[in-house]
């Protein structure tokens, strides 16, 4: 394939081990991942649609949510699995660069969720009596509208970004997926431009909603703690240990990443951490979020009883 001065090149994926008795439990262990992962968010999906109940704002968030979860591993788990099965670890390079452009995506929309939803508790908590007024539907649709229009707009950009650079021979890259991070250096061409396009995206779409999490919580912890009953006080709070749960998850997975690949400057270590945040964390989140969630709970119970009495 034809990168950006016109030279062919092949793209090898290294995957997360190169020896082959260990492919077989890979290919289980991430099919498995993969089923629980499409399984969970869709449930989720199904109680919210179905149960008028959990028409609210936090839960179209949350339906959002698993709709870009599903899309996340989507984009990485069904390649990698086909690479195992053929024993090929070829991808072409517009296929990397569109898996650029949809991991890019998909990452930077369930920060910007993550940030909705805390900003959803953080008005129910804080403003109860203006909950309503000010969680309308035009807002909650407008927000999640900007929320995939600045996700689309950043993954193209730095796709964009990619294509512009030349690679001069052949690439290994030492993951199981395309990521940007990991192709950039293997340019023979000036990365400068992408790597400040690359850190100032990571700053200002990362790092800038998790103070807004960060600024959220710690309004919705002052209200909390000006509650009188403990019982007050732990309703309130149960209404978003599940979110905090997440965002805990993802940001603390998302810096175990970069901090062991800083760490241990070992490819292959790096690759097996980012397997928390790219898998692990978007097969969790269901589990995290209807464990204890009544609501949830409900909802399936009376849509899979409705489905059998159909039947």
């Amino acid at each position: 394939m034809e990168t950006g001065n016109g030279t062919k090149i092949s793209i090898f994926l290294l995957g997360l081990s190169e020896e082959p008795q260990l492919q077989s439990l890979i290919f289980g262990f991430f099919l498995s991942m993969y089923v629980l992962t499409i399984f969970g968010n869709l449930l989720i999906i199904l109680a919210v649609s179905s149960d008028s109940h959990l028409h609210t704002p936090m839960y179209f968030f949350l339906c959002n949510l698993s709709l870009v979860d599903i899309c996340f591993t989507s984009t990485t788990i069904p390649k990698m699995l086909l690479n195992i099965h053929t024993q090929s670890k070829i991808i072409t390079y517009e296929h990397c660069i569109t898996q650029i452009y949809f991991l890019v995506l998909f990452s930077v929309l369930d920060v910007f969720l993550l940030t909705v939803k805390a900003y959803d508790r953080f008005v129910a908590i804080c403003h109860p009596l203006h909950y309503t007024v000010i969680m309308n539907p035009q807002l909650c649709g407008l927000l999640v509208l900007v929320c995939w229009i600045l996700s689309g707009l950043n993954a193209l950009l730095e796709s964009l970004m990619v294509l512009r650079l030349s690679f001069c021979t052949d690439l290994e890259i030492p993951h199981f997926f395309c990521e940007i991070d990991r192709l950039i250096p293997l340019a023979c061409s000036d990365t400068f431009a992408n790597n400040m396009v690359m850190y100032i995206a990571a700053l200002l779409l990362c790092c800038c909603p998790f103070l807004c999490i960060l600024y959220s919580y710690s309004r919705i912890i002052s209200s909390i703690h000006r509650i009188s009953s403990a019982q007050g006080k732990y309703k309130a709070f149960s209404t978003c240990a599940s979110h905090l749960s997440v965002v805990l998850l993802f940001y603390c997975t998302l810096l175990g990443v970069y901090l062991s690949s800083a760490a241990t400057h070992s490819s292959q270590s790096s690759a097996i951490a980012s397997v928390m945040y790219t898998v692990v964390t978007p097969m969790l989140n269901p589990f995290i979020y209807s464990l204890r969630n009544k609501d949830i709970k409900r909802a399936l119970k009376k849509f899979f009883v409705k489905e059998n009495t159909n039947e």
